[in-house]
C-alpha cells in the first residue's frame, strides 16, 4: 500500500514532471512519429488524438505546472457536526486508492490524467493502446525520474503492457487492489470494461452533441457556433446534429447560407427528410443516424416543430454529453436548458468548451456522462471520495 504523500512532495514531483518533459521534448516528439510511422489504421480521430507534437507537449507541460499550483483536493472538510454526547465528527474528501486509466492513443493523458490521479493522492494504473505504446512508455520513464528525485516510489505511476485478453482477466480478478476504473475512448471499450469490471467504472460516454437554433435565434451567432462545432472532428465535444425551429423567419435562406459554411470547411452535410428535399443533400438513411456520434467531417440539419420538441430528442438520440440553445429568448433557454438530460448545457455558446480547463477545472481526468459520482468534466477536485472522521474521549452508544 502506498501511504498518501505529503502536498509539498506531490507538487514537487509535478514540477520536476514540467521540466523533464521540455528537457525531453525532442525526444518525445521523436518517438512519438515512430508510434504515428506504424499505425496502419484508417480512423482519422484517432491519428489525430494519437500525435505528439510541439503544441503537444506544452499541453502537457501546462497541465503539470498548472497541477502543481491548486489547492490539495484531499482532506478538504466538507461538513462538521458536534454530537450530543460530547464527540466531534467531521466528514473529509480522501483519495480513492489506486485507479486504473484504460485509453486509446493519446499520449497527453498519460501526462494529464496520470497528474490529476497522482495530485489527489491516488496510485495510477495506465493501459495505454498498444499505437501509442512508444510514447507512452517514455512519458511513464518521465514520471519514474520525477518520483524518484523527491524519494518517492516509482509504483506511484505503473504502465500495464496488457494485451486484450490479459486486460480481461485483469479486470475480471486484479492482481492488484483497484478502487475505480475510468476508460476514455470508444463504445466498444466502454462495453467492454463495464461488461468485465468488478470495482465502480466512471463512463466517458459519447459526445453526439446537438445544437437547436430556435426561430428567436440570432443567425450569425448560430453559424459560428455550429462550425465551431465542428473545429476538431475528434473531440466528444464536436456538434453532429444541428436542429432547426420550422418557424424560424428566413429559415431556408439560413440553411442555405450554413451549408455552403460548412461544405467550405469540408463538413459533408446529410437533411433529414424536408432538409434533404427543400436543400438538394443526402438524406440520412434511417432513424438510427440520430444516434450516431460522427467522429468525422460530417453533420446533419435537420427541421424541429419546437424547443419542446427539441428537447425531447436531443432526450432520446443525444449522448448525455453536451448540448446548445440558440437564442435571443431568456425564457425559452430557461426551459431548454433545465429540461436536456446532457452533463453540459449551452445558451448562445459553443459545445467545444466542455472540457475541464475551459470550465476552470484547470484539465480533465475525463467527461463523465453518467450521473454518478460526477457529471461533465472530472477535475482535480473531482477524483475523491469522502471518509467519515470522528474524535471521542471514550462514547459509547
Amino acid at each position: 500500500m502506498n501511504t498518501l504523500l505529503s502536498i509539498e512532495t506531490r507538487n514537487a514531483v509535478l514540477l520536476t514532471m514540467a521540466s523533464l518533459l521540455e528537457q525531453e521534448r525532442e525526444a518525445i516528439i521523436n518517438i512519438n512519429k515512430k508510434d504515428l510511422e506504424a499505425y496502419k489504421g484508417d480512423d482519422i480521430s484517432m491519428f489525430d488524438r494519437l500525435k505528439a507534437d510541439n503544441a503537444k507537449v506544452d499541453e502537457m507541460i501546462k497541465a503539470a505546472k498548472h497541477l502543481a499550483t491548486q489547492a490539495d483536493p484531499v482532506g478538504v472538510e466538507r461538513f462538521s457536526f458536534k454530537h450530543d454526547n460530547g464527540m466531534q465528527v467531521y466528514n473529509k474528501t480522501a483519495s480513492f486508492g489506486t485507479v486504473l486509466i484504460i485509453y486509446e492513443s493519446r499520449p497527453d493523458v498519460t501526462v494529464e490524467a496520470a497528474g490529476i490521479a497522482f495530485k489527489s493522492g491516488n496510485k495510477i494504473l495506465l493501459k495505454g493502446g498498444k499505437e501509442s505504446l512508444n510514447s507512452n512508455l517514455k512519458i511513464v520513464e518521465l514520471w519514474h525520474k520525477a518520483l524518484q528525485k523527491h524519494g518517492a516510489s516509482t509504483n506511484w505511476v505503473e504502465y500495464l503492457q496488457f494485451n486484450r485478453t490479459e486486460t480481461q482477466a485483469f479486470l475480471e480478478k486484479p492482481t492488484q487492489k483497484v478502487d475505480l476504473i475510468v476508460p476514455r475512448g470508444g463504445e466498444r471499450l466502454i462495453a467492454f470494461v463495464k461488461q468485465h469490471a468488478t470495482c465502480p467504472v466512471i463512463i466517458s460516454g459519447r459526445g453526439n452533441n446537438f445544437v437547436y437554433v430556435s426561430k428567436e435565434a440570432g443567425l450569425d451567432i448560430a453559424i459560428d457556433i455550429i462550425i465551431n462545432g465542428k473545429s476538431k472532428i475528434s473531440a466528444c465535444n464536436a456538434v453532429d446534429k444541428v436542429l432547426i425551429d420550422e418557424n424560424l423567419a428566413d429559415k431556408n435562406t439560413f440553411i442555405n447560407k450554413l451549408i455552403s459554411k460548412l461544405n467550405e470547411n469540408k463538413i459533408t452535410v446529410l437533411g433529414d427528410e424536408i432538409v434533404a428535399k427543400n436543400h438538394q443533400l443526402e438524406a440520412i438513411s434511417s432513424n438510427e443516424v440520430w444516434y450516431e456520434e460522427f467522429l468525422d467531417y460530417k453533420i446533419v440539419i435537420g427541421e424541429i416543430a419546437s424547443n419542446e420538441a427539441a428537447i425531447s430528442m436531443i432526450n432520446i438520440y443525444a449522448g448525455g454529453h453536451s448540448a446548445a440553445i440558440i437564442t435571443k429568448n431568456e425564457t425559452e433557454a430557461k426551459l431548454f436548458m433545465e429540461n436536456v438530460d446532457t452533463a453540459a448545457v449551452y445558451h448562445n455558446a459553443s459545445t467545444r468548451f466542455t472540457d475541464g480547463g475551459q470550465l476552470g477545472l484547470g484539465g480533465e481526468l475525463a467527461i463523465s456522462t453518467d450521473k454518478l459520482h460526477q457529471r461533465g468534466p472530472i477535475g482535480l477536485q473531482h477524483l475523491v471520495t469522502n471518509k467519515w472522521y470522528v474524535h471521542g474521549n471514550g462514547q459509547t452508544r
